[in-house]
């Protein structure tokens, strides 16, 4: 959802928390009930909804479930035992941001901590390249060809990659735990002084966050940021507790202070990332796209 022309040069996508889960899907899942939900950035894209409606920033919001193919992972990313060994075109050594498969959470997730495996039997190839044709390509281009419309017009563009996490464990004790993560893969995805208003705004709501830790971003902050070229990406956690129910199923009492607070930080980022593209050289990131 792009509004034309787009109001402020801010995109929000949120690749997690699709539920549109097929009947197929939960049938081949051991303990769909537990395992589905804990692979969801639950209802984060209620916070991105309602952000981008206020503000009118362009959002991209993934219904297909994590369960099925897990968006912020290459597509390459694959635990090739789940499909009974490596196909005869694949890779031996894959490229992106980095192997989560031997976690369990690679392209397609395979177990979870406390529960193991999550499926009851192997994947088939075909069905694999079916999920990414349909699913993770489209997104991608999507997300790449709306960025670029938004830096074409503003002169630079910044990606807010919206996720949801458990509570942290604190880092020491009678240290608070932090609330929100802001991930910019140590400085190589987004101009630092946008980083540093991020910053500011929750310093002057007294909420904690941290930085890159212990999520600095992953493939798509790896895929889509070009900083030479105009194109800034941040991921931002944020803690389930801040806007969820004490089950953890529904949106809580804290649901609409968490989407004043996004609100403001984008508002703030969105003029960083304005002025960045008024003193950009706009020459020199058309030809290094080129």
């Amino acid at each position: 959802m792009l509004p034309n022309p787009s109001p402020i040069p801010v995109m929000i996508a949120v690749p997690h928390a699709g539920r549109a889960y097929a009947k197929s899907l939960l049938d081949r899942m051991r303990h769909p009930a537990f395992s589905a939900p804990r692979l969801e950035d639950r209802y984060a894209d209620l916070l991105g909804e309602a952000v981008a409606q206020e503000l009118g920033a362009a959002l991209l919001i993934a219904r297909a479930p994590r369960a099925m193919l897990d968006l912020n992972r290459a597509s390459d990313d694959v635990d090739w035992e789940m499909l009974g060994g490596r196909p005869p075109d694949a890779s031996a050594s894959p490229s992106g941001f980095g192997r989560r498969a031997r976690s369990g959470l690679g392209l397609v997730p395979r177990r979870l901590p406390g529960l193991g495996e999550l499926w009851k039997r192997r994947l088939d190839h075909g069905e694999l390249n079916e999920r990414i044709s349909a699913i993770h390509e489209p997104y991608h281009r999507a997300l790449a060809d709306t960025l670029e419309t938004i830096r074409d017009r503003w002169g630079a563009a910044l990606l807010i990659d919206l996720h949801s996490m458990p509570p942290l464990a604190a880092r020491s004790p009678g240290e608070a735990a932090p609330e929100f993560v802001i991930g910019d893969r140590f400085g190589a995805s987004c101009d630092g002084g946008v980083v540093a208003s991020a910053f500011s705004v929750f310093a002057e709501a007294a909420r904690r966050v941290s930085h890159n830790r212990p999520y600095a971003g992953g493939y798509v902050l790896e895929r889509h940021a070009r900083r030479h070229e105009g194109l800034h990406c941040l991921q931002l956690e944020i803690d389930r507790t801040c806007y969820l129910d004490s089950r953890m199923a529904e949106p809580g009492p804290g649901f609409d202070a968490t989407v004043e607070l996004v609100i403001g930080l984008v508002r703030r980022l969105a003029v960083d990332v304005a002025d960045l593209g008024r003193t950009s050289d706009r020459t020199r990131w058309r030809a290094a796209a080129e």
